[in-house]
């Protein structure tokens, strides 16, 4: 089965400034990896590099079997999804701006069918005729997921999408995404390590360059001894320690 993604030899600057430097990193269909680092690390920029968005300075990237931004089977989550929170729309109008491939053509059947079925996943249908500005922030983000989902993906990249949740309901939405991934990868950029750790298959730690990557178990071990202090301590990166070379 080939990989939803295969970088080698990874290169992005910035001016003179290096982002990404030999990031080599393979993320499996049907994997829900989390990517955690420092801020300023390149987490981002290596979602933008993956969805063709930025254009790598040296090495490969293929994607779903293609070239960055060949392949239409991904949905995206970026940190911070503009809109106006007065504006007259309905949530399920929303999921439908994810079917834009029609939207000059107008929405057929199969466009809705899809939505319909994209809010029953992030368990939002009962919701679909409801204002988006009646949304707490965290069905908010759930209506943005379901967007996302809507275009049928195979791989789903999410940066962040815990930011503008009430922490309660954390540990419901890491499920929702879990039950997500029997059916894609799912790549998800956070901060939350002691909490995501329950939920991931694996996770990769980027700071300029990929650090460890590998199963939840392992990588918690490789992580912990890094830092020296217990994994739960780790908030946005810190304290920043060097981690072993990532082969």
């Amino acid at each position: 089965m080939a990989n939803a993604v295969n970088m080698e030899g990874v290169y992005f600057k910035l001016k003179d400034h290096y982002i990404l430097e030999d990031v080599n990193l393979t993320i499996k269909k049907n994997d829900f990896m989390a990517l955690i680092g420092p801020n300023g690390g390149g987490k981002t920029t290596l979602l933008k590099l993956i969805l063709g968005l930025l254009n790598p300075d040296k090495g490969n990237i293929e994607v779903l079997g293609m070239a960055p931004g060949k392949s239409k089977n991904i949905g995206y989550l970026p940190q911070k999804s503009s809109y106006q929170s007065n504006f007259p729309i309905s949530v399920l109008e929303v999921v439908l701006m994810g079917r834009y491939k029609q939207l000059l053509k107008g929405y057929n059947k199969e466009d809705r069918r899809s939505a319909l079925d994209s809010l029953k996943k992030v368990e939002m249908l009962h919701l679909k005729n409801e204002q988006i500005e009646k949304l707490s922030g965290g069905q908010l983000q759930r209506v943005f997921i379901a967007r996302a989902l809507s275009r049928n993906p195979e791989l789903l990249l999410l940066d962040e999408p815990t930011a503008s949740i009430d922490p309660h309901f954390q540990g419901k939405f890491y499920e929702i995404l879990s039950k997500l991934r029997k059916k894609m990868a799912v790549v998800m950029v956070s901060h939350d390590i002691g909490v995501v750790s329950s939920y991931v298959d694996s996770i990769a730690c980027l700071n300029q360059k990929i650090y460890c990557h590998g199963p939840v178990e392992e990588s918690i071990e490789g992580l912990e001894k890094a830092y020296k202090c217990p994994i739960d301590l780790i908030a946005h990166g810190f304290p920043h320690r060097v981690l072993r070379e990532h082969e």
